[in-house]
């Protein structure tokens, strides 16, 4: 299926470099048609004269190549493509991508495509962790861009952790998956998908409420990834602060009563995704005016009833219930055994299980590491790295097409 199909290579600067041989080479043996642009880092570490036999096209380098221009101009080349791939994919060129810059032919290239862009990101580990490295990642995710890797282990410099480019092999699968699903219909279409997200407020007052630190970001983002591929999906929202994500429909609630009703409201369904982080207990008793200090240092004696449990519900709704169950355990110690336990407890097939003690920044942050509890056994537990919501989103839905495939 992916034969024929048509790939612009990028080779940003990065001793890996020279693993993206391998990568043209596999990909030519697929019949896949590439045509390269090499930075002038990329040229550091491997020659045009390489790269151009490999491909069996020229190379190009230069901008301001009047040759170039009148052959192959760089929107031409940035069009002709089914897919743009950057590997290796530069901390200098991941920066360029997130601002928009375009001082080169592979920066405008990539700011003048209208098609799916693919990074390999390659760097030393201090690199990658920086905060401004992975603000970028999650800037480039949150516009479509599709990421491999990077890998964990020694690196070139000597230093060990994550960084490494991906393997020749994981590139060139990414990019066959890619090229194979363009050519189907999309994976979940005609598939209905309910998901829930953010935080609940649950009143104590009329000015008062009692909630969490959740922002919503990977929910909506999980909403996203599945629209994208395919689903008709129902966001049902606690109170956040973030855009609708595109060709959702939105039910947005306050409290987890609320949240309750309006998801069962969406069934029947195939998926549902429970990622909304539901407050576990509510006020019994809502006070019809604002509570006032009187002076007398008492405190209001505050009486919590529990709230429904929604994850709970939903796995055992009999004949209702969605094919595919999955909830969220934000846990701050033991995260993997207490989300091994509310599995069980709450009846779904799938937990996510994340650690958000203040230290991680995961509520309300733009990054998550999880573990995919999928069974009783822990040797099926997936440890998903730390990474940006976006890309946490893209690996749960990528796991869902698996499942229903």
């Amino acid at each position: 299926m992916s034969a024929g199909k048509n790939i612009l290579l990028i080779i940003s600067g990065g001793i890996a470099a020279y693993k993206v041989l391998e990568v043209i080479r596999r990909l030519r043996d697929r019949e896949i048609n590439i045509r390269a642009i090499l930075t002038k880092g990329g040229e550091q570490f491997v020659t045009p004269l390489s790269v151009a036999a490999l491909t069996e096209n020229k190379v190009y380098q230069d901008l301001f190549s009047l040759t170039d221009e009148a052959e192959m101009g760089h929107i031409r080349l940035s069009r002709e493509a089914d897919l743009v791939l950057v590997a290796p994919a530069s901390a200098d060129i991941l920066a360029k991508m997130a601002t928009g810059q375009a001082g080169d032919l592979a920066t405008t290239a990539l700011l003048a495509t209208n098609k799916p862009v693919m990074i390999a990101p390659a760097m030393n580990v201090e690199m990658w962790n920086h905060p401004a490295t992975q603000a970028n990642i999650a800037t480039l995710e949150s516009h479509g861009v599709i990421r491999v890797g990077p890998s964990a282990g020694d690196l070139a410099c000597g230093e060990t952790g994550s960084g490494r480019l991906a393997e020749p092999a994981e590139i060139v699968a990414s990019v066959l998956d890619f090229l194979e699903g363009q050519s189907a219909t999309k994976p979940l279409a005609g598939k209905k998908a309910v998901v829930t997200s953010g935080p609940t407020h649950e009143p104590i007052d009329p000015v008062r409420y009692i909630a969490n630190r959740s922002s919503g970001k990977q929910g909506h983002a999980i909403a996203q990834a599945l629209a994208n591929a395919g689903a008709d999906v129902t966001l049902v929202s606690g109170p956040v602060t973030l855009p609708d994500p595109v060709g959702v429909t939105v039910v947005r609630v306050e409290t987890a009563r609320d949240m309750l009703a309006a998801v069962q409201n969406a069934l029947p369904a195939d998926i549902a995704v429970c990622a909304a982080a539901v407050a576990d207990w509510r006020t019994a008793d809502e006070a019809g005016q604002k509570l006032k200090k009187d002076g007398s240092g008492i405190i209001p004696d505050l009486k919590l009833a529990e709230n429904p449990d929604i994850l709970a519900t939903i796995s055992q709704s009999g004949a209702s219930r969605p094919g595919l169950v999955i909830g969220f355990a934000a846990e701050t110690e033991k995260v993997t055994e207490h989300a091994r336990a509310k599995r069980a407890r709450k009846g779904c097939d799938w937990i996510l299980a994340n650690d958000v003690a203040p230290d991680t920044g995961t509520f309300g942050g733009d990054l998550n590491e999880v573990f995919l509890i999928s069974g009783d056994d822990a040797g099926a537990d997936e440890h998903w790295s730390r990474q940006s919501k976006t890309g946490i989103a893209g690996a749960l839905c990528a796991r869902i097409i698996k499942h229903f495939s």
